[in-house]
């Protein structure tokens, strides 16, 4: 078996392309050094290890000898684990929308040996289809241009190169700052991408992208729309009805191919569900308002479905979460998740079929159908709710059928899964599981939280104050992946800012002193590494990182940017320290991007969110006693939607305000806006009923 470079590496996508017969290189020195001393180009493919159609390119290119032969021969061939270093992904997916139009993975684009695209695309099959022209076609044409017609090449590229530096280099439109018509165009614009008939916003496919309803729940909530968070509700109900919805495992699929959220892209996103798991959070909150009490309920399962997913299946020992699992099982997407009439009339009792097919929607002919294989399997279904409501004397029978469905799943090969660990998708996770134990009262949730910011500080955390190799102390440095024993050497804006929120988080969840002293280290960290004190905004890499560009991410897609995050994050930590360079520095970031804000706020949902957060002075509630006669009133202080709130105790890095409150007579909440307080109360149900109040 041919082995290459690759099988030093700790990626499990760079690992899958170990054995190729492509004389792949990793992201680095010795790469570049190749591609320079041969005059060769270079082929930089990125993906990721639970990407569909890198599988399928895999499988029709890299895996055969004659198309390694002409990579082999003509290019320097890179391979790029788009999660491991999105910001190489970054520059070069910017390169190929702007080129092309379109981007996605995996991703193909062609570099000179000093790191600038002139070609680039997606996926490319080995022989010309569907107005794609071949793989091999395409690589003997660029090599004989290479060979032939240099100079264009090296000139055109230098020209994207700056064009492209000018487009993601933006620069503060003086005196523009965001404001409350900003959200109030936003909130129109995406109420009027709103599927009426199916939930979700814009057509198929669908992805559930959770800054979008997420920002529309803080925009019905500041203008007093309900049709704006009915929206939302409708949507969560559709989308946890649907099939991007594992039906019997839990958690949800990235995204859905068609409208109608039944039919997914199978792999499973840490990122999505940590995502998801808020706005479930959120929609429990808003619908309990509401006169359908089993509602609410249906949302509080939602979030407890996610989670317990991730915590059976997506955990490692120590406390880290692991970064997804993937559409296809053994060469087949969906194998693992979808049932035959057939497979499902064999394992159950008649009675219990009939009341399983009825639930789940099993026909015949099945509803999925996997295109992208040559010989796909027949009469797949996929599990949705389709009918409900299950009558009382079913409900035994359902419960039986599922048991013995989750039994026999279990016996199958499930999907490959990557477990490297991410701090950027962890800190996502620790902020879900850490507010849904205070929204939910449930302290497993918050043991696991604990549990993995140990495993993150253990493993990815080198603390301030360590020697530095130049001598002298450094401050604290957050490196971005471990796997296997290993962490990587790289830092990443989305890594500080997502841990930093999650953080965030727990300590408004718990109030333990040590999460906020940790924030606080995070934040004064990210500013040094990643903050542009004279423009606004934060570098996506630090500074000497081995990219052609350094670039301020400015797109809330499927994962919110890091600039989103960040921004988000320093106005809460400013507000429960009263450090003014927290707020500063994010106010000054919102100038950088008020005009992208005004001109497209559809790239940006998640910022809108700390737009909506700095219009006003947050609501504090700050509570004084210790922490077991707190608990009651810490409970209330989460139990009411109020997305613009900060929970506080009295002690610690806390600001000089909040200090000054005492509990003379036990635990004591205090609501306050500033140092403006209402007179303060012992009742849980008292602090609840106050913060219900518009």
């Amino acid at each position: 078996m041919h082995t290459n470079r690759l099988a030093r590496e700790k990626s499990p996508y760079l690992l899958q392309h170990a054995h190729n017969p492509v004389d792949w290189f990793a992201w680095n020195e010795e790469a570049f050094a190749r591609a320079r001393a041969e005059d060769k180009p270079i082929f930089l493919s990125i993906g990721y290890s639970t990407c569909h159609w890198c599988h399928v390119m895999e499988r029709e290119s890299f895996e055969q000898a004659a198309v390694a032969a002409v990579l082999n021969e003509q290019f320097v061939s890179i391979k790029v684990d788009r999660e491991e270093r999105p910001d190489v992904d970054k520059i070069y997916m910017s390169f190929v929308q702007s080129t092309t139009g379109s981007g996605g993975w995996p991703l193909s684009v062609f570099l000179t040996p000093d790191l600038k695209p002139f070609f680039g695309g997606t996926y490319f099959p080995p022989k010309a289809r569907h107005d794609r022209p071949g793989f091999v076609e395409l690589l003997e044409h660029l090599g004989r241009l290479w060979r032939e017609r240099r100079g264009e090449l090296v000139d055109s590229a230098s020209e994207m190169l700056a064009r492209l530096e000018a487009g993601l280099m933006g620069a503060p439109v003086p005196g523009a700052a965001p404001d409350g018509e900003t959200l109030r165009r936003a909130g129109a614009l995406f109420k009027g991408g709103y599927d009426a008939r199916h939930g979700g916003f814009g057509g198929a496919p669908k992805f559930p992208q959770p800054s979008i309803p997420a920002f529309l729940l803080r925009y019905a909530k500041r203008f007093d729309d309900p049709e704006a968070a009915a929206m939302v509700l409708h949507t969560c109900e559709a989308m946890a009805a649907g099939g991007i919805h594992d039906q019997l495992g839990g958690g949800f699929a990235r995204y859905a191919v068609d409208e109608v959220w039944l039919v997914p892209h199978f792999e499973k996103m840490l990122y999505d569900n940590a995502q998801l798991a808020q706005l479930y959070l959120d929609a429990y909150l808003v619908s309990q308002s509401g006169a359908d009490r089993s509602v609410p309920q249906c949302h509080a399962d939602t979030v407890r479905d996610i989670l317990d997913y991730v915590l059976r299946d997506m955990t490692h020992a120590g406390g880290g979460f692991f970064s997804a699992e993937d559409a296809d099982s053994e060469g087949q997407e969906g194998k693992f998740y979808c049932w035959t009439h057939a497979e499902l009339s064999r394992l159950l009792t008649a009675e219990e079929f009939n009341v399983a097919a009825k639930h789940f929607g099993i026909t015949l002919d099945g509803n999925f159908v996997d295109h992208s294989h040559p010989q796909p399997l027949a009469g797949l279904n996929v599990l949705s709710l389709e009918d409900p409501d299950v009558p009382a004397p079913d409900v035994p029978l359902l419960a039986s059928a599922r048991q013995k469905m989750v039994s026999a799943r279990a016996e199958r090969i499930r999907p490959h899964l990557d477990d490297k660990i991410l701090a950027s998708w962890n800190g996502l996770m620790l902020g879900a599981l850490a507010r849904a134990s205070a929204v939910l009262s449930e302290d497993r949730y918050r043991a696991a939280a604990e549990k993995n910011l140990s495993f993150l500080r253990k493993e990815l955390w080198v603390g301030a104050g360590n020697p530095s190799p130049a001598g002298g102390r450094e401050g604290g440095t957050l490196f971005h992946r471990w796997r296997d024993g290993e962490r990587d050497s790289v830092q990443l804006l989305e890594a500080y800012a997502f841990l930093l929120s999650g953080v965030l988080e727990l300590y408004e969840a718990t109030l333990e002193l040590g999460h906020l002293d940790f924030a606080v280290e995070l934040a004064e960290a990210m500013l040094a590494t990643f903050y542009d004190a004279e423009n606004g905004g934060f570098w996506q890499s630090a500074a000497g990182a081995d990219v052609i560009l350094r670039v301020k991410d400015d797109y809330d897609g499927a994962e919110p940017s890091g600039n989103s995050v960040a921004v988000l994050s320093l106005l809460k930590l400013g507000a429960l320290t009263g450090r003014a360079e927290f707020k500063a520095a994010a106010e000054k970031t919102l100038e950088l991007f008020a005009d992208r804000l005004h001109r497209f706020p559809q790239a940006l949902p998640f910022l809108l969110q700390a737009v909506d957060f700095q219009l006003e002075e947050p609501r504090r509630v700050v509570l004084a006693g210790t922490a077991g006669e707190s608990a009651g009133l810490l409970r209330a202080a989460h139990a009411v939607y109020q997305p613009n709130k900060i929970v506080l105790g009295t002690a610690g890095a806390v600001d000089g305000f909040a200090r000054t409150l005492t509990a003379p007579e036990g635990a004591t909440a205090y609501l306050c806006a500033g140092t403006v307080c209402r007179p303060p109360t012992r009742s849980a149900a008292e602090l609840k009923a106050m913060l219900s109040e518009p």
